[in-house]
């Protein structure tokens, strides 16, 4: 650039007949105000190269994926005549699932296909659900525009203005055939994200969040690997990190899926155990695997200097208000599989009315939205990843006597007997009436469908929790219902459970008729012997 200085404001301002001023810009693209004065020429080199080399390197144990792999960039593909491209992709899931890794093998694969992304990537990791390390809107558009090449005299001040700067810079790379892939990873809400997301229709981007955010974007929910991916994770990692001499997986197949089990398919914890085992070349699976069995330990165990499990999922916790962290804390308290909308009312409320139930709903869905929870597939229906229970199992016990979790518990027990109790009589019309709680048997019969697995869970678990009434109560009443439905294992498992509880307590004619179904429930199976013996 050259400028004759302005020799007064007149000609400065190029008033006529004193020279005016002439300016000439020349060639690329120039995104800040021109200067004006006399005789300035402004030229810019045909073309500015950005700094768009800092996508982290991909892992080479990624494995587990090909589907969400497949459908990543069949998104970021650019959009074919008449077709549309999706322009911003995100993928959400729990603390740990691997959501960056996934985005990061999706945007190394994506560039090296010609003319995708010829303009490179820009990457950035947000920190959204650290405190300590979160990056605002600004400063990451700040970095994003020097990497683009603005000089850091023209970056303006405000979040807006660093916006409208940085799109209008993406649609000039885009329109010169230079498209740019943008990646946010670890965005914690809408705001964070949005600022850096391009609008002007041919620009891509991938967003990374614990939560679903609402960004008009194409979701991916991530979810945990299976036991054979799991192995194959620890597998892979280890010979990345050990060489091929380093067999442990292949030599012992049974520990290895224990300890993928007890990683319960979580990348991050299957890439901590993997680093543990590293550390110490010598070290065999079958003790990592011991050092897991504990639940209340396990966690404690999942850790490594630089990473743990536990302090993963402590950032996504810290996220949640009073109301949902004390519902967090209490659906461990239920130990079956799932948990139904109704069943964690009763956790929450003393007074289950509609209001209740559609508030509790609502927390539900919430977590489910930051990936604490996971929808089941039938609606009105929740579960929890292994680990996160045991994270939420454990932070319930030091708020015990705020939460009340003794009488949550028995408010939950009290639901599944009384409610049982109702259903059953549906199932043997010639003993009374009907309970009105079900319209009819068809009711109750889908009310014990969904419950079962629950009910069996509650009923082995009861004893030890201070509640046997439950067990000797779900045994007698689950009876009808288990015959007919022939899930005769069930029927066995609940009615020892109960007999042992009328042993324990001296109660003979409670014995006597839980053996009496005992012995009919053995001999379904065939199991004659033991059934004349009950």
């Amino acid at each position: 650039m050259t400028a004759a200085p302005a020799e007064d404001d007149d000609r400065a301002r190029g008033a006529p007949g004193v020279g005016g001023v002439r300016n000439e810009v020349g060639g690329g693209v120039f995104f800040h105000a021109v200067i004006q004065g006399r005789d300035v020429t402004v030229r810019l080199p045909p073309r500015i190269e950005p700094a768009l080399s800092g996508l982290p390197a991909p892992s080479p144990a990624f494995t587990g994926r090909d589907t969400h792999l497949e459908r990543l960039l069949h998104d970021l593909a650019p959009g074919r005549p008449g077709a549309g491209a999706v322009l911003v992709t995100a993928v959400a899931g729990l603390a740990g699932i691997g959501k960056t890794e996934l985005a990061v093998q999706a945007a190394a694969r994506a560039l090296c296909e010609p003319g995708w992304f010829p303009g490179g990537a820009l990457f950035t990791d947000l920190f959204g659900y650290d405190p300590e390390r979160r990056v605002t809107p600004a400063r990451a558009l700040d970095g994003w525009l020097r990497a683009l090449g603005i000089p850091v005299e023209h970056v303006p001040a405000e979040t807006d203005d660093r916006a409208r700067l940085f799109r209008s810079v993406l649609a000039a790379h885009a329109r010169e055939g230079r498209r740019v892939l943008v990646i946010v990873d670890n965005a914690s809400t809408i705001e964070q994200a949005r600022p850096l997301l391009p609008t002007d229709g041919v620009t891509a981007a991938l967003v990374t969040s614990r939560h679903t955010l609402d960004l008009d974007a194409r979701l991916h929910d991530l979810d945990t690997l299976t036991d054979t991916d799991a192995v194959e994770l620890l597998r892979r990692s280890l010979l990345a990190a050990r060489g091929p001499d380093d067999t442990r997986v292949d030599d012992e197949p049974d520990a290895a899926t224990a300890v993928a089990r007890m990683c319960a398919g979580l990348p991050l914890a299957l890439h901590i155990a993997a680093a543990l085992l590293a550390d110490t070349p010598t070290r065999p699976l079958t003790t990592l695997a011991a050092a897991l069995t504990g639940e209340h330990t396990r966690l404690k165990r999942l850790r490594r200097e630089d990473r743990a499990v536990r302090a993963a999922f402590d950032l996504s916790y810290r996220h949640l208000d009073p109301d949902h962290a004390r519902l967090f804390r209490l659906l461990p308290l239920n130990p079956g599989p799932d948990i139904s909308t109704e069943a964690a009312a009763h956790l929450a409320h003393t007074d289950v009315t509609d209001s209740a139930l559609y508030d509790t709903e609502e927390l539900l869905q919430d977590l489910a939205r930051a990936h604490l929870l996971e929808p089941a597939p039938v609606w009105g229906r929740w579960r929890m990843h292994d680990l996160v229970r045991l994270h939420a199992d454990h932070h319930g016990h030091t708020h015990t006597d705020a939460d009340q979790r003794p009488l949550a518990r028995t408010r939950l027990h009290t639901h599944y007997r009384t409610t049982t109790e109702a259903a059953a009589t549906h199932l043997k019309t010639l003993t009374g009436s009907p309970d009105p709680r079900f319209p009819d048997r068809a009711h109750a019969l889908t009310w014990l469908d969904a419950e079962h697995p629950a009910l069996i869970a509650v009923a082995t678990a009861a004893p030890s929790l201070g509640h046997p009434e439950t067990t000797t109560t779900l045994a007698r009443t689950l009876a009808e219902y288990l015959d007919q439905r022939r899930l005769f294992g069930d029927w066995i498992t609940v009615t020892n459970a109960a007999l042992t509880v009328f042993r324990e307590l001296g109660d003979r004619r409670g014995a006597g008729m839980a053996l009496n179904d005992l012995g009919l429930a053995l001999r379904k199976v065939r199991r004659f012997d033991e059934a004349i013996d009950a």
